[in-house]
């Protein structure tokens, strides 16, 4: 959720809020910087990080690695990737546009700007491949799957009509283009393994889920049928069986992607009965009526639903577990979080469990300079890491030529960034990897 464009919010000074790519965390720009906060419990949520630095309005973090992709209000052009555990900026990019959204996986890192997408290899940041004159995106919807099997990326095909785009991200080629919508997109996701993608367009009275591979239309959901709506979020749950929807309404809404095992024995010991007569009516009254009539008819409704407290603010929502329980997570632009449970197996109306407001500083310790008197959070000389500054260190103490400093900088830029990305983590010896602070390994020290 970018909130930059419309100037964030006065209140909360939220500029921009996401969860991480499986919901174990929640990564949100602000006015001094950025912060990051765990969602391991529902009774509350710890702030694990707090940058305290510049006006943040892109924040994404990888997992729940030490890997941060930021952009700032002062520069929108530039892409830092960091390692906030250490205090360190491991590299930058600079664009000739401003950077609209950022996207990344453990093996691409996707930068889109308005009419330009960049694909970057994650383990060094080579730029792999760049998809250029794209339509017109001023929102920078864009979606990458997270998944380690295949890694698809997807974006609107046209700024008219709602058609989405799907690039193999991995292979560096064009996969399909699926005509979603007749109107614009509002929002995309993939579920974790890349298999299915959910959208919905500006007009938000229909979700759409479809296969990646061939485009074909495999679920039809309506949001509602009195007025339309602005769709804000999709998730789906890790199981990949639900689809969440929050809007400017009132109601966040969630769909069933397979008809529960007793409905469906329910209805086959119905079918010879009035209630099978009456399905089958429906089914084929609606092959004689109109197009957009027969959609209503056959078109499924909210497995499950959640009232919100407000409405009309912008929020993200998502569908993840949380000590071993699948709970409905919404966040507002005003800093509100709430956390509602969810009966996978009967639907209904959603409880509200916990809410909480996103406000306080981290308890998180700073790190000292490396180098007396050499700051951590700034990187004016471009050095990216521990390892580089020790590389620095030697270069200053005459051991070591300058090239030789540099080849060992650009060295230890490649390997962190590769073991953070790296899946399953380096090093499993000495790994606790229940333990987030764990998880992935911190950089090890050169031999």
């Amino acid at each position: 959720m970018n909130l930059a464009s419309v100037g964030g919010d006065p209140l909360s000074g939220i500029h921009f809020a996401t969860f991480n790519q499986d919901c174990t965390s929640l990564a949100v720009g602000t006015p001094t910087g950025y912060k990051l906060y765990s969602l391991s419990a529902t009774d509350k949520i710890d702030c694990i990080f707090d940058s305290g630095s510049d006006e943040v309005c892109i924040v994404e973090r990888l997992f729940s690695s030490s890997l941060v992709a930021l952009v700032t209000l002062s520069a929108p052009r530039k892409l830092k990737v960091c390692h906030f555990k250490k205090g360190t900026e491991i590299c930058n990019y600079s664009y000739r546009n401003s950077i609209l959204a950022v996207r990344l996986n453990r093996s691409r890192l996707v930068v889109c700007l308005e009419e330009s997408l960049y694909i970057h290899n994650i383990r060094d940041m080579k730029v792999l491949h760049t998809i250029g004159e794209t339509p017109s995106n001023p929102k920078g919807l864009v979606a990458l799957s997270s998944g380690s099997e295949v890694s698809y990326l997807a974006y609107p095909g046209s700024a008219t009509i709602g058609e989405v785009q799907i690039f193999d991200a991995q292979n560096l080629q064009a996969k399909t283009m699926i005509p979603a919508h007749d109107t614009p997109l509002a929002a995309i996701t993939f579920t974790h393994s890349g298999r299915l993608i959910a959208t919905a367009s500006e007009k938000g009275t229909v979700i759409r889920v479809f296969t990646v591979t061939d485009g074909v239309k495999v679920f039809e959901f309506r949001r509602g049928m009195r007025r339309c709506a602005t769709i804000y979020s999709l998730s789906f749950s890790p199981d990949e069986m639900l689809l969440a929807a929050c809007s400017n309404t009132e109601t966040v809404h969630v769909f069933r992607l397979e008809e529960p095992r007793d409905n469906r024995a329910t209805t086959e010991e119905a079918s010879s009965g009035w209630m099978g007569y009456l399905s089958r009516a429906v089914q084929t009254s609606a092959s004689y009526l109109p197009a957009n009539v027969a959609d209503v008819l056959t078109q499924g409704r909210a497995f499950a639903q959640a009232h919100l407290q407000f409405q009309g603010l912008r929020c993200i929502c998502a569908l993840a577990t949380i000590q071993k329980t699948l709970r409905l997570v919404v966040m507002s632009q005003e800093g509100g979080v709430y956390i509602y449970g969810i009966n996978p197996q009967e639907g209904g109306e959603c409880n509200l469990i916990k809410q909480h407001r996103l406000e306080g500083k981290s308890d998180v310790d700073r790190q000292e300079p490396l180098i007396p008197g050499y700051p951590v959070t700034s990187n004016p000389q471009g050095i990216p890491s521990e390892g580089s500054l020790k590389s620095y260190a030697r270069l200053f103490t005459g051991v070591v030529s300058p090239e030789k400093a540099e080849e060992d900088a650009e060295r230890e830029r490649t390997k962190e960034i590769a073991l953070a990305a790296e899946s399953p983590p380096g090093n499993l010896d000495h790994l606790k990897l229940g333990d987030e602070n764990e998880f992935p390994p911190m950089m090890q020290q050169l031999e």
